[in-house]
């Protein structure tokens, strides 16, 4: 009896964790207008958006939020529906693989529903055509049969929200774009004060007691993104729990960031690699992405997706027609000068 209860207690133990980690990332998601800090202009038009359509007793138009990822797009889909008090359908691009996916999920829609595609530039576009329909007129074309004997059945579906989110707003066609006629919104790089309030947020929320310089210095290494910006705030917690009994102070974040390779401008060590090689091996550029990939053993797409979009914006790298190129605030931040060499 002894040996199976020890047995088992360490698995029941490790399921209980992983259950909190889960339910924690959704405890940190703002639930209400007031709590979501930021994106005010996006806030202001979604207000009027969705009033005018409550005291129509209609539901609200398709939208589309386009931003880079951790800004908090699936947050306001979730806060859309709470203010709707409308149920939501959660799928993705690459979840729908046939036209049969699709028309299952829309036929499964009640009055007033809200289905909120993530990554919808990844949707097929076969799958795309059929989506044109019940976003316009509220109907679905299903094709049955092959060849001569092929008919169209067309569905009228229930009056439903679209709302969809995506990274890479280019690659949706012009024809999905223009279906969204409750708005494009595109979300904006957090300030570092507001940053800090959803730092003290979630500090509330995990009951972290958290120093205000210790709020500012993850701020300002959070890349303007607030999931960049929990994700240290947790580790930093971890790191506090163990090495100096829960005080969270500016010590301890800094020595946290520095375990976890992250610089006081934000930059990890795979940005700081980027730099390094390009002052290295080809005297700051320009330097062509082809050439930049081969010497870091990494994808072009990763390179100009993942990585310069922040180096960019921080002034640290520049794109040119003869190609990338190492600015003066990046040698002063690396402490290295022109010839590659350390000071």
């Amino acid at each position: 009896m002894s040996t199976e209860k020890t047995t088992k207690k360490p698995k029941e133990t490790q399921q209980t964790q992983d259950k909190e980690v889960n339910h924690l990332d959704y405890t940190l998601r703002p639930g209400t207008w007031n709590e979501y800090i930021g994106q005010k202009n996006i806030k202001d038009n979604l207000h009027i958006l969705l009033t005018a359509a409550q005291q129509r007793e209609h539901p609200p138009e398709h939208i589309l939020f386009y931003g880079p990822p951790g800004l908090g797009k699936t947050t306001l889909a979730h806060l859309i529906a709470k203010e709707t008090k409308a149920q939501m359908k959660v799928t993705s691009g690459p979840a729908i693989l046939k036209v049969g996916d699709l028309a299952s999920i829309l036929t499964n829609l009640s009055h007033g529903d809200i289905l909120f595609i993530d990554e919808i530039h990844r949707l097929n576009k076969a799958i795309e055509e059929v989506l044109y329909p019940a976003m316009e007129s509220g109907s679905l074309d299903i094709i049955i049969g092959k060849g001569p004997s092929a008919r169209t059945i067309q569905l009228e579906l229930p009056q439903f929200t679209l709302i969809a989110a995506t990274t890479r707003i280019a690659m949706i066609s012009s024809p999905l774009r223009s279906r969204f006629s409750g708005g494009v919104f595109k979300l904006e790089f957090y300030t570092n004060d507001e940053i800090g309030q959803i730092i003290e947020r979630s500090a509330k929320i995990l009951g972290i007691k958290i120093d205000p310089k210790a709020v500012a210095e993850i701020s300002k290494r959070s890349r303007f993104t607030p999931r960049t910006a929990n994700y240290f705030l947790k580790r930093c917690r971890d790191f506090a729990q163990v090495h100096n009994g829960g005080v969270l102070s500016h010590d301890t974040v800094v020595k946290t960031l520095a375990m976890l390779g992250v610089d006081e401008l934000g930059l990890n060590a795979a940005d700081r690699d980027i730099l390094k090689i390009m002052i290295d091996k080809f005297g700051g550029g320009p330097v062509g992405l082809n050439t930049l990939g081969a010497a870091l053993s990494e994808e072009q797409a990763t390179i100009e997706e993942v990585y310069e979009p922040y180096l960019i914006q921080l002034g640290l790298l520049e794109r040119t027609p003869r190609g990338r190129t190492v600015t003066d605030k990046a040698y002063a931040h690396l402490d290295m000068k022109g010839s590659g060499k350390l000071l």
